[in-house]
């Protein structure tokens, strides 16, 4: 998909998607994904594919055996987590090393799990979607600090953890948000319409604003938004069902049981005793 016009006369580069994640995008959305053509296009990557086994052999994930091929781990892990992983070596890998970049990394990976098991569980809205939407959710910081690395690094101390202050930095100095710029890169790297959604309209979203319409696009903010509680905020994360529920016509009820279970599996993860 073509990223937005005003976007490109800001002069910021979306990065082109990699090879191998361009290949990968449509067998995603095949309705009967065949496995071995996804080893296979991994495994064609000898680098791609040894990270992919480095990071489905890590204590996240708490599998009991070593994993030795991509197929072994599509086996194990299920299609959705090990394309996550996939996306998310292939994400980092088209922006520089940065230690600033760290936590956003590690951030995207945890919240990619909660929300795709969150989808999962709920089974309301396509778990890839959701999976994608939290592992892209911050990569407009990666945008920007590639494209303005001592300015943005500035920008990233003064904000700490607050991304509404973040976001009024990012426009009056860029005149754009990450939000936004993430939004166009996963446009152009081919994710689904609720994960793009997600993405732009995330930050407002967890602080308070009203879910937008579509059944899809608002259920995966609302997934984002309670995964932004487990990980930042857990004492936000009563209210923000109660505030999300309704909206995708859900029992507040069922949806908090679901978050706990979630929050479980994370703090055991946390310890290294198990995986999300």
């Amino acid at each position: 998909m073509p990223v937005d016009p005003a976007l490109r006369r800001l002069d910021i580069d979306i990065p082109t998607q990699p090879h191998a994640l361009a290949q990968l995008t449509p067998l995603l959305a095949q309705e009967e994904v065949a496995l071995p053509a996804v080893s296979a296009l991994i495994e064609t990557d000898m680098a791609l594919a040894a990270a992919v086994l480095r990071a489905v052999n890590s204590s996240l994930y708490g599998l009991r055996g070593r994993v030795q091929t991509v197929h072994q781990a599509l086996t194990y892990l299920g299609l959705r987590e090990v394309a996550a992983i996939t996306f998310e070596i292939g994400l980092r890998a088209v922006f520089p090393a940065a230690h600033e970049l760290e936590p956003v990394w590690r951030r995207a990976v945890r919240r990619g799990l909660i929300m795709g098991r969150m989808a999962q569980r709920l089974g309301l809205v396509d778990a890839w979607a959701a999976h994608s939407a939290g592992l892209f959710e911050e990569c407009g910081k990666a945008v920007l600090f590639r494209h303005a690395c001592a300015p943005y690094r500035a920008m990233l101390q003064a904000a700490g953890q607050d991304d509404v202050t973040l976001v009024k930095l990012e426009r009056d100095r860029f005149g754009v948000s990450h939000a936004a710029l993430g939004a166009a890169l996963c446009e152009s790297w081919g994710l689904a319409g609720p994960a793009v959604a997600s993405v732009r309209h995330h930050v407002a979203v967890q602080q308070g604003a009203a879910l937008p319409d579509g059944s899809q696009r608002a259920t995966v903010l609302a997934l984002s938004a309670l995964a932004y509680c487990l990980m930042q905020d857990p004492a936000a994360l009563k209210p923000t069902v109660q505030r999300v529920a309704a909206p995708i016509g859900l029992q507040p009820e069922k949806l908090l049981e679901m978050a706990h279970r979630v929050q479980e599996k994370l703090q055991d993860a946390r310890q290294g005793y198990g995986s999300l």
